[in-house]
């Protein structure tokens, strides 16, 4: 069995989903379980329609624009047979207009959640209609059935021996269907409510399902040619990683490269299955493996480049030191309002942080650390790490910048800067 993942990217229009089918018709002999991310920008536009509905505004006009990009690739993929194959895709629809209906809630993260998970279920609904249209063996599960979580919505923790229950669900599948498609990053908790992984968490529900299965691979179908040294959108002359293993990926992941989640590697490093980064435009070439050996990890270094950054320390009024009880109160708050640190640095008197700029979250830390801490803070900032670093490399990355904070190690050095 072998799990492949389809970004929104690779389902964004007609033409794109006819490439998936011509992907897997290439795999004739494999079973195939099919995680399929929201199509296009749909998530974004549908975290649109959460800030309206939640905040009283105009739901309508931003349902019609979704459901009017939806029929019109349905329009294109089934044509005269348009109205049966997009029954099913129509009936979610009206599901998520009577979800928009009901009184929200006080907690904002479950009502998103109840609002973003539609995406998925309209792409992989429509993707397996022209699948069944072209008489593929297919089958569509629903992945909330399968990945069990908690209720920590927006960032939902896996149960993993109730998901172990229920993949058994896919198995059965299998044995009637070559492939299986489902959603990527949506779940759901013991009452019954749409939970989500964290943004672009398709990649860890195919992670997830591999290990609950035994899978043989996984293979995440992407829009360049493997994994790169580094995002091409920030750096020239990009070299494809042939092969790392499952530590530097976790490690490259971790800093903040886009081209993986940084929760997919760890599942499958744990049993010993292969991770393959290959490109839906030229599906026959190699691409790149992400596996056990790390014969090859430093051969080629690496650069991230994190925009959009906020650098904030925080000092006690009092100029007391810095110690364990004051970061474990700060640690718990952060852990409370979902900041990540990406980075972060302790002196005596201060505590520095690096995190993704979001003024809501940034507000509601202010408030409760204002009190008891002095803030301080410069937005606007860029977070660049090197993995395999030379000297060379910290003279490029750090060219005509000023630092406002450096971290080294023998293997990464890192920069905030302006």
């Amino acid at each position: 069995m072998k799990v492949f993942k389809f970004g929104g990217a690779s389902v964004k229009d007609a033409a794109a989903v006819k490439n998936v089918a011509s992907i897997i018709q290439k795999f004739p002999n494999d079973k195939l379980v099919i995680v399929i991310s929201a199509m296009g920008k749909v998530t974004n536009a549908l975290e649109d329609l959460h800030r309206e509905r939640f905040h009283n505004g105009n739901t309508i006009e931003v349902i019609e624009r979704i459901k009017a990009y939806h029929q019109s690739i349905g329009e294109e993929l089934f044509g005269n047979k348009y109205d049966e194959a997009m029954a099913p895709v129509i009936a979610l629809f009206e599901k998520m207009q009577l979800q928009c209906n009901v009184a929200v809630s006080a907690n904002e993260d479950l009502e998103y959640d109840q609002i973003v998970c539609f995406g998925e279920l309209f792409s992989t609904t429509m993707v397996q209609a022209f699948l069944q249209a072209n008489q593929f063996s297919s089958t569509l599960i629903d992945a909330r059935d399968i990945i069990k979580t908690d209720s920590r919505h927006r960032d939902a923790r896996v149960n993993w021996d109730q998901s172990a229950t229920e993949a058994q669900t896919i198995h059965t599948a299998m044995s009637q269907y070559q492939i299986a498609i489902t959603q990527g990053f949506i779940g759901s908790d013991i009452h019954g409510h749409s939970t989500t992984l964290g943004r672009e968490g398709s990649d860890f529900t195919a992670a997830i399902l591999a290990y609950l299965l035994d899978a043989t691979d996984v293979t995440i179908w992407k829009d360049v040619p493997g994994m790169l040294n580094a995002d091409p959108k920030w750096f020239g002359d990009t070299v494809k990683l042939d092969k790392i293993s499952f530590r530097e990926a976790i490690e490259l992941a971790y800093y903040g490269a886009s081209v993986i989640h940084p929760k997919t590697v760890k599942p499958l490093q744990n049993k010993n299955i292969p991770l393959y980064i290959k490109s839906f435009i030229d599906p026959d070439a190699p691409g790149s493996a992400i596996q056990e050996s790390t014969e090859a990890d430093h051969l080629v270094p690496s650069f991230i480049c994190k925009a959009n950054q906020v650098l904030i320390s925080i000092t006690p009024k009092d100029f007391s030191f810095v110690v364990e009880d004051n970061l474990k109160e700060i640690f718990d708050l952060l852990s409370q309002i979902g900041i990540r640190i990406h980075l972060m640095e302790n002196s005596a008197l201060n505590f520095s942080i690096c995190i993704d700029k979001d003024e809501y979250k940034q507000e509601k830390l202010f408030d409760v650390l204002k009190n008891k801490y002095t803030i301080r803070y410069n937005e606007n900032l860029v977070l660049l790490t090197a993995r395999h670093y030379t000297e060379e490399n910290i003279r490029m990355l750090t060219k005509e910048k000023e630092i406002l904070l450096e971290q080294r190690n023998r293997q990464t050095i890192r920069f905030v800067a302006r």
